[in-house]
């Protein structure tokens, strides 16, 4: 069986670039073609659910020049997504906090979400100055502001609060670039999710890549927290 819904945290542009000896926002322009492709693969595999982890709150650490060339990129990719989300049926969304960035891609990202939102063929969502602790932390302050009483406030109600709040918890989560971490990515939704690491840098990420990862997601056993019936009894 296939995952509902996948997450990719995408790593690994500024080393690819680094590599052929070129800036490191070429890498990241490398980076958005490739989420071109990818968004289409999964597309094409049926994948109802595709959240891309685009720009952590902790990114803003990074030199102005680069943050703000990534933020043109995003611009410029934007534009490519929303004509193949309109052709297909699916819907943009954003995860995070809109407030700090640039006008133009806050405008861009809003233009997406507007012309695509009655879309459902496919939900695409992007995590854009995202930051998983945030997210908890806004999420028990909206329960606070609306009276909610701590008796009241179970798991089920605080996912409600959460950016993700309407998508499902994600059942694969990609990590590209050899790095083994979340850093700070949907730490509430990902808690039963099967976690899929890789040394491809994320320029370099495939179609092939996606079936190896696929094919390592079906051969595990998802039992969240519970026995397989086999072994109950035993």
């Amino acid at each position: 069986m296939l995952p509902r819904h996948i997450a990719i945290i995408m790593d690994g542009n500024g080393r690819w670039a680094t590599q052929r000896g070129l800036p490191r926002l070429s890498g990241h322009r490398a980076g958005i073609d490739n989420v071109h492709r990818i968004l289409k693969d999964l597309f094409g595999y049926g994948i109802k659910y595709f959240t891309l982890y685009v720009f952590s709150t902790e990114n803003w650490k990074r030199p102005t020049e680069e943050v703000e060339g990534i933020f043109q990129i995003l611009v410029d990719g934007l534009d490519e997504d929303i004509v193949f989300a309109r052709e297909k049926g699916i819907r943009i969304r954003h995860l995070g906090i809109l407030d700090g960035l640039p006008v133009r891609l806050r405008s861009k990202m809003e233009e997406a979400e507007d012309l695509t939102r009655n879309n459902s063929a496919m939900v695409f969502s992007l995590a854009l100055n995202y930051g998983g602790r945030r997210e908890i932390v806004e999420a028990v302050r909206h329960l606070v502001r609306d009276g909610i009483a701590a008796e009241k406030v179970d798991g089920e109600l605080l996912s409600r609060y959460l950016y993700a709040g309407d998508l499902c918890d994600p059942d694969l989560v990609i990590r590209t670039g050899g790095e083994m971490r979340l850093s700070n990515f949907l730490l509430w939704q990902v808690a039963y999710a099967e976690l899929y690491f890789t040394p491809v840098l994320w320029p370099d990420f495939g179609c092939g890549d996606i079936d190896k990862a696929l094919t390592v997601y079906q051969k595990r056993q998802r039992r969240f927290g519970s026995l397989p019936e086999s072994d109950r009894g035993a």
